[in-house]
């Protein structure tokens, strides 16, 4: 692809990277609208119901019911209720998403292989995928793993043998429920590549499905009804494009559910209000390794080691090693340096460098954030 060509794809980037961070109300005529363009486009009879959810969890349990395979003790009255107000009978559902999704994406892959050759195909997928992907990729499995272990817990070894199995019967159904799902906006690196190659432009079979992901969340197309989720109503990130929210929930659907996190760390609800009143002696006796670190970030690593009555490991001309000991997880080494450049106000600024719990001395800590072994870290002048 050259140069000049490029800017279709860096377009298309901008255009579903807006589209799998949107919030807020669906644009639901639209979309219903699109809805039964793709089960036309797809050979198919259109649906004589599209049922809406507030979020993918709600949409789910929809699906299992549709389905009639639903174990035992999932909360399926929601959206029993929906389905009954709708005309639309629970049991027997028959997915139709290999001929709505699943088909015209293949084909439209292949196509645009062919057309542009195993090469062109790579780079094309370098500069819209390759970039997008990574986070919606992510955040998809973020939901879906939400989904599953709000639903279908994960058994654990020491519940009774029945308890297990019926755990695992329980997740196995929500799972196989999940995959009769589209990911509408999460799809957005396949479709800002199909964008980028003019594959979404007039009749194409998968433009109804570009159509329902600008203004809808995921969606299960069954014979005869779709079920189809709101958009999330709040998302937030950080710089990394990780959730991130330390008062309130980093991403939220309209119905409640939401998952919470801390720079891109799954947290509780009510984890993060607690951080504010976090001491020393919390953070050390917390038992999640995954948590316990999060409460560290938040405290701050050198207001830590002063706090706890932390000793230093070792000092020389480059700075000083501190190692803080943790139960049950690997120590948090960190070297701390001081500026050798002054501040417009006269000051030298103190920096704190994470490095490997195998350190031993601070010149080999600084020179590890180089890249290089101690014995090659020289510097002829520190800035």
């Amino acid at each position: 692809m050259m140069v000049q060509q490029q800017s279709a794809p860096r377009e298309a980037v901008a255009r579903w990277r807006e589209v799998a961070a949107g919030t807020g109300p669906a644009d639901r005529p639209a979309v219903e609208r699109a809805v039964r363009a793709a089960y036309r486009a797809a050979g198919l009879a259109e649906p004589a119901a599209v049922v809406w959810f507030g979020s993918p969890q709600a949409a789910a349990l929809g699906a299992l019911a549709l389905r009639g395979a639903a174990p035992e003790g999932l909360p399926l009255g929601g959206a029993l209720a929906a389905l009954e107000a709708a005309g639309v009978r629970a049991g027997g559902a028959v997915s139709v998403r290999e001929r709505i999704r699943t088909a015209p994406w293949e084909a439209a892959r292949q196509r645009l292989h062919a057309g542009l050759g195993a090469l062109g195909w790579a780079e094309l997928w370098s500069l819209t995928g390759g970039e997008l992907g990574p986070q919606t990729g992510a955040l998809a499995a973020r939901i879906r793993d939400a989904v599953l272990d709000r639903l279908a817990p994960d058994p654990t070894d020491d519940e009774p043998p029945a308890a297990r199995d019926a755990a695992r019967t329980v997740r196995s159904a929500a799972r196989l429920a999940l995959l009769d799902g589209v990911l509408g906006p999460h799809d957005a690196a396949w479709l800002a590549a199909f964008d980028a190659a003019g594959a979404l432009d007039g009749p194409h079979p998968l433009a109804p499905l570009a159509e329902i992901a600008r203004g809808a969340g995921w969606w299960w197309p069954y014979e005869g009804v779709a079920l189809v989720s709101e958009r999330p109503v709040e998302l937030h990130r950080d710089e990394a494009g990780r959730l991130d929210r330390a008062d309130g929930p980093a991403l939220a659907y309209p119905d409640g559910f939401a998952l919470h996190a801390w720079r891109g760390m799954p947290v509780p609800p009510g984890f993060l209000a607690e951080l504010a009143a976090v001491t020393p002696e919390r953070i050390r006796t917390e038992e999640n390794a995954e948590l316990r670190r999060v409460m560290l970030e938040f405290y701050g690593y050198e207001r830590y080691l002063a706090d706890s009555g932390a000793e230093p490991l070792h000092r020389d001309a480059t700075g000083v090693l501190w190692r803080i000991q943790l139960p049950d997880d690997e120590p948090v080494v960190m070297v701390e340096v001081v500026n050798s450049t002054a501040e417009s106000d006269g000051t030298f600024r103190t920096y704190w460098l994470r490095v490997p719990p195998s350190t031993r001395t601070a010149r080999a800590g600084v020179a590890w954030t180089f890249g290089v072994p101690e014995q090659e870290y020289r510097p002829q002048r520190e800035t």
